[in-house]
């Protein structure tokens, strides 16, 4: 009897596809009704995707006002550019020509000022830093150029080249490096701003059937953002799909399962279209967008929790929570199993306690559908999980099981009721054991 995480677990990459692929080919082309089915919608956009049913909240008027207040002030600054190229008219533009310049160069700083405002403050740091170093670095070759017998107008040229250039590259690579600035060395100037990191966390399919995750989601356990791939999804389909009852089962309890985390209220998640084409396999495409997102792997399958972590990515178990939440069990302690069958070495019973985990019980195997109390000789903790070995002893006490229970009871039922079916005279009373005492029958 296997425990109930291991319903479901990555196989090697060779059996895996063939798995999917055999499941493609017996798969009927019928309508998908299932809300996170790729195929209902095969040209279903970005934006059509599952969101989160938590509602954003209405803006307030304050912010309204601002983002009018935003808006006039860049129309502003687009009429102001348009107004000063129609007075200066730069490059002996006409009239009109100049102020339509100047309203392209306008638009043009408030698409530039639109993407830099999403930018952290380490990275503006950065591209200004690295911006003031290549117009140092130009300025210094421009000096150089300017004692060198090269005619004006190629050397004006050269001068504005280096000047472009030396400022571009010192600006992106200023803006690449800007994380890496510490701005609580400067002495709290900085300290306002706060830079919040999203944790993002990629679920793998296994995990999504198993079901677990979603308990601990409920249980306030998962922070950050959920990452569902769109590839996990089809694979989720295609196991939905299959001709397998058993497998059709698992796929569907698993969109049942992504359902469910959508709809708790703490927790966000996002489907993603993310995909590498130049990968077949599911787990090296995982570990790519994880690594794309910097995010966090949640997983069953121990060979991808293996391969991830030899690359440098964290990687969440659900079997090891499950085992670190297992309850401590010392050598010499007594514990309460019920044998449920017999073991593989001569008088040997085996057992389960609720989480799954197996106990190997010596001198056990008369005592199979009975509760019985052990002493536990050792505990063996291995990848797969925990195995409990005990041993019972002869004098301790058992409770007998609910067949034989029942059985008692129909014997008892038998002797109390009269006509026919009553004990001839003549037979042995038959042995009581347990809470149902002998029928008495009347003189």
């Amino acid at each position: 009897m296997a425990p109930p995480w291991q319903v479901y677990t990555h196989g090697t990459h060779s059996s895996r596809e063939a798995i999917l692929n055999r499941e493609v080919q017996e798969t009927p082309r019928r309508e998908r009704n299932h809300p996170f089915s790729p195929g209902r919608q095969p040209n279903r956009s970005r934006a059509d995707l599952p969101v989160p049913p938590a509602t954003p909240p209405r803006p307030s008027v304050l912010e309204k006002w601002g983002w009018l207040d935003l808006a006039t002030f860049r129309v502003s600054f687009i009429l102001l550019t348009a107004v000063a190229t129609y007075h200066f008219r730069p490059f002996r533009l006409p009239a009109l020509y100049a102020a339509l310049f100047g309203v392209l160069l306008g638009l043009a700083g408030v698409l530039l000022e639109m993407r830099l405002r999403h930018s952290s403050l380490k990275r503006l740091i950065g591209a200004v830093v690295g911006a003031i170093a290549g117009i140092l670095c130009a300025y210094l070759m421009a000096l150089v150029l300017s004692g060198t017998n090269i005619e004006p107008k190629t050397q004006s040229f050269l001068q504005v080249a280096l000047l472009l250039v030396m400022s571009y590259l010192g600006m992106i690579i200023g803006a690449n490096k800007g994380d890496l600035l510490n701005l609580q060395a400067l002495g709290g100037l900085f300290g306002a701003e706060r830079t919040p990191r999203r944790m993002y966390k990629v679920l793998d399919t296994s995990v999504i059937i198993d079901g677990r995750i979603a308990d601990i989601g409920d249980a306030g356990f998962l922070d950050g953002l959920l990452l569902i791939p769109q590839f996990v999804l089809r694979e989720l389909q295609l196991v939905a799909d299959s001709s397998d009852s058993l497998k059709r089962n698992r796929g569907r309890r698993g969109l049942d399962i992504l359902q469910r985390l959508q709809k708790i209220a703490h927790l966000q998640t996002q489907i993603i279209e993310d995909d590498f084409p130049f990968l077949r396999d599911v787990d090296q495409k995982l570990i790519e967008l994880a690594k794309r997102y910097e995010a966090k792997i949640v997983t069953n399958d121990f060979n991808l929790n293996k391969v991830a972590q030899l690359q440098g990515i964290q990687v969440l178990n659900i079997n090891e929570l499950a085992n670190a939440l297992k309850p401590v069990v010392l050598p010499g302690e007594s514990m309460r199993v019920f044998i449920l069958k017999e073991g593989k070495e001569p008088n040997q019973g085996v057992a389960y306690l609720d989480d799954g985990t197996m106990v190997v019980v010596d001198n056990a195997r008369r005592m199979i559908s009975r509760t019985i109390d052990i002493s536990v000789t050792s505990v063996l903790q291995t990848t797969a999980g925990k195995m409990i070995f005990g041993r019972y002893e002869e004098g301790r006490p058992a409770d007998r099981g609910p067949a034989e229970r029942s059985r008692e009871r129909d014997r008892a039922a038998n002797h109390q009721s009269p006509g026919p079916s009553a004990r001839p005279e003549g037979s042995e009373e038959p042995e009581r054991a347990g809470r149902y005492p002998p029928a008495e029958t009347g003189s």
